[in-house]
């Protein structure tokens, strides 16, 4: 039997390391212990608990929000925050886009449905774009006014799953660019995703592809959590609703919108087009220095139908027309090796034929990390100029896979060219993992981290308290934060 150890074989000796240093005995982590509550929580905040490089300054400089997910700022400097409206757990809540006023205070510039997650924020020209995730009502992406008058850019993106509609960006080209994820974990819909909650409302929602794809027919046996009839077992395929069967050689049809992509529309509004696809949950997006266009990939988890094992998230630099390896590739290599195998699945290709290559990543990141939102350096006077600052969720073990300590939880510094990856905002301690989980006052779950226009000061949003119970997620109302970190 395997250890799901929380990192890739390929970097065996990094692995070594961060278990002897995070985690002090190897004991695999379970939940957190405590019953699945919402409530808000009185959440201690000390920026002398968290640990920067020599010559920065981090300071709390907003507290008391609810599931923020994005920031962005106007063409005076001023920041916005915005909180999601949903979170896994099954949690709903107003969605709200927040102007950052004096002392940490918030002013309300427009509140949405319920129709969440928010998942990122970008202004262009004299109005904020945002991703509404759409769990309940299909994703859509918002233009905002600083008036708080809002208009519909694209609406009806299959969003209804396990992964929403993602961070919007205004590219170069005067187009916004947007992530889309997948429904499911690995292409097959499964008992999982009813416990994500989404597979009692949609019965017929799958994973869309873009283009046309040919099956193995490949088909998987699994309980089904939507009879009450104890060991009822259900059969079903890739790219197909729950329950149905797949055959070889049959031709899934690709469609626009699909799941799984970068696509982009003109700011006025439009009908999507493609950019990337092959992508399980394209997060973060944002342009480097010299206008190439980069993603962060939310990479399989060990659950479901068709589990994968020691799959680490990604950064991608996204090349038009490319694919990038789902359902079948992680990080550029095949799934159909031992490397990814679980004592109960052998994860087998589930495309007869495959686009294309994958291309080679710009960084692997750590396997449930959660590498989330993210930005580049742009300023000699902040430094790192050209490296990435990616905001680290963490792990949501044991629900996604098994892991000795806690990964992610932090903002690492990623260099594209070479994909090193060092910790750069780090809670304190001989431990690292949410603040409340190790007695800290520092960080929780960073989710996105943006530069200002400066880019003198690095902001990092938290998006709070979140411990895994036996029942589910549990994230705690009211403990969100937004860091800032500068250059002495």
């Amino acid at each position: 039997m395997k250890d799901f150890t929380p990192l890739k074989r390929a970097f065996a000796p990094l692995a070594f390391v961060l278990l002897a240093t995070t985690s002090g005995c190897y004991k695999l982590r379970g939940h957190y212990g405590g019953t699945q509550t919402f409530e808000p929580l009185a959440r201690r905040v000390e920026a002398t608990d968290v640990a920067v490089p020599a010559g920065y300054r981090v300071e709390a400089v907003a507290q008391g929000l609810t599931y923020p997910t994005g920031i962005a700022f106007d063409e005076r400097g001023t920041p916005y925050v915005l909180e999601a409206g949903y979170s896994y757990g099954e949690v709903w809540t107003a969605p709200r886009l927040l102007r950052l006023e004096a002392g940490g205070r918030t002013s309300e510039v427009y509140v949405g449905g319920k129709n969440g997650p928010w998942t990122g924020v970008t202004y262009h020209d004299g109005a904020f774009y945002i991703s509404e995730g759409g769990q309940l009502e299909g994703g859509r992406i918002l233009r905002v006014s600083p008036q708080g008058q809002m208009s519909v850019v694209v609406d009806k993106l299959p969003s209804y799953g396990d992964h929403h509609t993602n961070m919007p960006v205004v590219g170069p080209d005067g187009y916004l660019y947007f992530g889309q994820g997948t429904a499911t974990n690995s292409g097959v819909v499964g008992p999982d995703n009813a416990d994500f909650g989404w597979l009692t409302r949609r019965r017929d929602f799958h994973d869309i592809p873009c283009q046309d794809i040919t099956l193995t027919g490949e088909n998987f046996v699994s309980e089904n959590p939507l009879t009450e009839a104890k060991e009822d077992k259900i059969t079903t395929g890739a790219y197909v609703p729950f329950g149905t069967t797949t055959t070889k050689g049959q031709v899934v049809k690709g469609q626009l919108p699909c799941t799984g992509a970068i696509m982009r529309v003109p700011l006025r509004g439009g009908q999507p087009e493609l950019v990337a696809w092959g992508l399980r949950n394209p997060f973060g997006l944002a342009y480097s220095p010299d206008g190439r266009l980069f993603t962060t990939e939310n990479a399989y988890d060990t659950r479901g139908s068709r589990p994968g094992y020691g799959c680490g998230d990604v950064l991608w630099e996204i090349k038009p027309g490319a694919w990038y390896g789902f359902p079948d590739y992680s990080a550029g290599q095949p799934m159909n090796t031992s490397d990814y195998e679980t004592p109960k699945n052998d994860p087998k290709f589930l495309l007869a034929k495959h686009p294309q290559q994958p291309p080679k990543p710009a960084a692997v990141l750590g396997v449930h990390s959660s590498s989330n939102g993210f930005d580049f350096s742009r300023a000699a006077a902040f430094g790192h100029v050209g490296e990435a600052f990616v905001a680290q969720f963490g792990d949501m073990a044991p629900e996604v896979g098994r892991v000795y300590g806690p990964v992610g939880y932090k903002v690492v510094r990623v260099n594209p060219a070479t994909g090193a990856v060092e910790d750069f905002v780090v809670n304190k301690g001989r431990t690292n993992g949410p603040a409340s989980e190790i007695s800290s006052a520092g960080l929780e779950r960073p989710v996105a981290a943006r530069f200002d226009h400066s880019g003198k000061a690095l902001y990092v949003v938290d998006f709070g308290v979140m411990p895994m119970t036996e029942q589910g997620p549990s994230p705690r109302k009211q403990t969100g934060v937004v860091w800032k970190i500068t250059k002495e």
